[in-house]
């Protein structure tokens, strides 16, 4: 079976597919409430280019495709785009990332097309905090759509949470309680240098320690096993079978086990959410070259892409330079 293997022998089978770069919130560790430099519409990947390039993926040992952006609900051929992935032979296992602010209404409709497993970005159970930091009072439509989720068969629903230090790093323990009320598994993510703003600062980063020393100031953790390639360190809650998530991108990377290269909305493909090189895969499906000529260049494209990827990310090196293109641009 091919496969995509770097020089450092990590083979790659997750791809991370951007679906647009615009968001209806406004998350201030993503980029700033007036942010409006959006890409183009001509520039972004067309529903057929895009399924050009997954099958490609595919053909080349990818077997799991997450999708994302932005807000990759904002597509308003979301449900095509999902139907169509699905069918593709030998399909891949498909999940999403969101803001969950439309799932209330497409939470079924996607499932039905084919959408096994979901992940939804929420930081506060507190309307005001919410507000503070998405700058939108929608709190009441994430809720609506987690419940729609489940209703729909996307278990388990996961609730992905950034902590912000003096806003929401109080609601640690609120938050796993709700969670495992709710059955949904939680995960805390470090804040990463990837906003658009460009104001993230280390010394405000809430790390990995500090949320696991919260955690266990009432429950009692203890880690599983075996975690493969999941960026998450996954703890057992009490003894078990519930668990929750730590990510620690910036304090504890994950680097050494990293199976994901991930596919930008206009058509870029990285190695790496903070690589600084990319590879325009759009301009050959634009191209006058045959259609096996361009298959036969994406296949080039993806394996130099992953041979180039090097060990790890650099946060931490003194000469880090955060990448040009924020979260949103690049895909979560």
């Amino acid at each position: 079976m091919t496969q995509l293997v770097d020089t450092y022998g990590r083979g790659h089978r997750d791809l991370r597919v951007s679906l647009t770069d615009r968001c209806n919130l406004r998350c201030t560790y993503c980029m700033p409430h007036d942010f409006a430099a959006w890409l183009p519409s001509d520039e972004l990947l067309t529903t057929d280019e895009l399924i050009s390039i997954i099958k490609v993926g595919v053909s080349q040992g990818i077997d799991e495709i997450r999708l994302t952006g932005g807000e990759p609900l904002l597509r308003p051929d979301i449900v095509e785009i999902v139907s169509r992935i699905s069918s593709i032979e030998n399909p891949p296992i498909l999940s999403m990332t969101t803001n969950g602010l439309a799932l209330a209404k497409l939470a079924k409709p996607l499932f039905d097309a084919g959408l096994r497993r979901i992940n939804i970005s929420l930081d506060t159970l507190d309307r005001d905090v919410f507000k503070k930091m998405t700058y939108r009072d929608r709190l009441h439509d994430v809720f609506a759509g987690i419940q729609a989720a489940k209703d729909a068969g996307l278990m388990p629903v996961k609730i992905n949470t950034v902590l912000l230090r003096g806003i929401n790093d109080g609601e640690v323990t609120n938050l796993l309680q709700w969670a495992l009320a709710e059955d949904l598994n939680l995960r805390f993510i470090e804040q990463m240098p990837l906003d658009a703003g460009g104001i993230w600062n280390r010394a405000d980063l809430i790390t990995a320690d500090e949320i696991f020393e919260q955690l266990s100031s009432k429950y009692k953790l203890t880690p599983v096993d075996y975690r493969g390639s999941s960026p998450a360190e996954e703890f057992l809650i009490d003894g078990g079978p519930a668990t929750v998530g730590i990510i620690g991108s910036v304090s504890r990377p994950f680097c050494g086990a990293c199976d994901r290269i991930r596919l930008t909305s206009d058509g870029q493909l990285r190695s790496c959410l903070f690589s600084m090189k990319e590879t325009d895969l759009r301009g050959i499906l634009r191209s006058s070259l045959s259609e096996d000529e361009k298959r036969e260049s994406l296949i080039s494209k993806f394996h130099v892409t992953v041979k180039e990827k090097l060990p790890g990310h650099g946060i931490n090196d003194p000469s880090f330079i955060q990448p040009s293109r924020p979260m949103s641009a690049i895909g979560g």
